[in-house]
């Protein structure tokens, strides 16, 4: 599988070319983030991780601040055609490390 790319994240971004889910929304509500926030994140976070096997297709988890400035975790993935927004939360020092980009070790 092609390896995912920041670039063509934000290329799908800038032409619009977004699928969002009624999952992904139902859990947009609940979180309150908004798809702005999602689309910031995207235009300009960094990929922290990557899961080139997943089903359909490859996806990545990607670390960046909503417009209120709150750090954000955004899981996408990408076809040929648009880009899927699987789900987005606020990470946690539970989960993560201090930096919010470092998973914790599972004991």
């Amino acid at each position: 599988m092609k390896k995912v790319n920041i670039e063509d994240i934000k290329k799908f971004i800038k032409e619009q070319k977004i699928r969002w889910t009624n999952h992904v929304l139902v859990r947009l509500f609940q979180r309150n983030i908004t798809q702005e926030d999602i689309e910031n994140v995207l235009l300009n976070g960094e990929i922290i991780e990557e899961y080139e096997d997943d089903y359909p297709y490859p996806s990545c988890l990607v670390y960046g601040v909503n417009l209120n400035n709150e750090v954000i975790h955004v899981v996408c993935g990408l076809n040929k055609e648009e880009l899927w927004i699987i789900t987005a939360y606020y990470p946690d020092n539970i989960k993560w490390h201090d930096d919010l980009k470092t998973r914790k070790e599972n004991k």
